[in-house]
């Protein structure tokens, strides 16, 4: 019996760690997820305290250039539909109505993609449709554009490695506002965000 529950043990042992070792070695994915958001809460210390915050959130697939150039078919096309990230759709989820760019963008989800131009960018809000994550991300309906804003372009000194957006927050007089801003390589595009 001793025997029995020693060769069982053992048995178990070899089972449990032979999937740990058959893993190899590890590396860090191309690309992963990220996310920005603004949380916006009421002035009233009393309000605020009874009431749940409002959120503006963009979530999206963050691709790192890897030594690539960033300008290709493969990567981001000059003047086609670009899925402003890596693997699904950049989601935009909003629990107030926004103006952004002047477009007015109801309270939701939708889907943001993008136009890349020699002079310019535009940014597209959709209508999320129900598709997949990768589905969304891969296809383009102008049928479902809600919003093509302008962007404005500017360089940065250093490169970045990382495709990344910030929603930034102004300490400005007036509603909740600030800007939308993405950047990859030496690029910088932003326009204006306001609670509508």
């Amino acid at each position: 019996m001793q025997f029995r529950t020693m060769f069982f043990a053992a048995v178990t042992s070899t089972v449990v760690t032979l999937p740990l070792a058959a893993q190899g070695a590890m590396r860090a994915a191309p690309s992963g997820r990220a996310s920005t958001e603004v949380t916006l809460t009421l002035v009233d210390s009393a309000a605020r305290g009874a009431a749940k915050p409002s959120i503006i959130r963009i979530d999206y697939g963050q691709p790192q250039l890897r030594g690539r150039a960033l300008f290709t078919d493969s990567l981001v096309p000059y003047d086609k539909s670009w899925r402003l990230g890596a693997n699904g759709a950049t989601m935009l989820t909003t629990d107030v109505d926004l103006v952004i760019g002047g477009a007015k963008v109801p309270k939701g989800s939708w889907v943001l993609q993008a136009i890349p131009m020699r002079t310019g960018w535009k940014l597209l809000v959709q209508k999320d449709v129900g598709q997949s994550p990768m589905a969304a991300a891969m296809t383009y309906n102008p049928a479902n554009d809600i919003a093509r804003i302008d962007m404005r372009q500017t360089s940065v000194a250093a490169p970045l490695e990382s495709f990344s957006m910030w929603l930034t927050t102004s300490r400005d007089v007036g509603g909740p506002h600030g800007e939308l801003r993405l950047a990859w390589d030496r690029v910088m595009l932003s326009t204006t965000w306001s609670m509508n």
